[in-house]
């Protein structure tokens, strides 16, 4: 029994440090200011059990937009819904003034985004990026946010 104690406090103990490295701001797309953010609404679709989702969820709400959460049995409906083309896919899909945005993108890529209203579909950053908003680890290089054309074709945005 005293075993089985020190097991799940261990566990509890790696999950508050991973938590909490998802959490700090690893680079300085983390530490932006919420400057252009200020309560602008954005949805986040997720799945139940992601906990980089959460995370991201937090970062959003830290930069100042206000977050709404909907967990998704099935994210693929959600990315054929958005038209989010599969190289460039990652776990979670959110929508914010009329477009989509793909993955753990930093702040002040959506605010360009919401700022010079491209005629596009959306923003993605494919995979999980180490570093990125809502992952642990440190940036490792720069990471290339595209744009999602109406026809799901995609070009550079801006890198970060």
């Amino acid at each position: 029994m005293r075993q089985k104690k020190r097991i799940v406090a261990g566990i509890a103990v790696m999950a508050v440090v991973l938590i909490l490295l998802g959490c700090a701001p690893a680079n300085q797309s983390q530490a932006a200011g919420k400057s252009g953010s200020s309560g602008t609404p954005i949805t986040i679709f997720k799945s139940s059990g992601c906990g980089c989702c959460g995370v991201y969820s937090q970062y959003m709400e830290k930069q100042g937009f206000d977050v709404n959460v909907v967990d998704v049995g099935n994210l693929d409906d959600t990315k054929r819904k958005f038209n989010v083309p599969s190289k460039l896919q990652s776990c979670h899909t959110s929508e914010i003034g009329g477009y989509f945005v793909e993955g753990h993108i930093p702040t002040e890529a959506i605010t360009k985004l919401l700022a010079e209203k491209p005629d596009i579909a959306g923003i993605a950053l494919a995979g999980m990026p180490s570093g990125s908003p809502g992952m642990p680890g440190r940036k490792t290089g720069t990471w290339i946010v595209y744009a999602v054309n109406h026809d799901g074709s995609s070009a550079e945005f801006m890198r970060i």
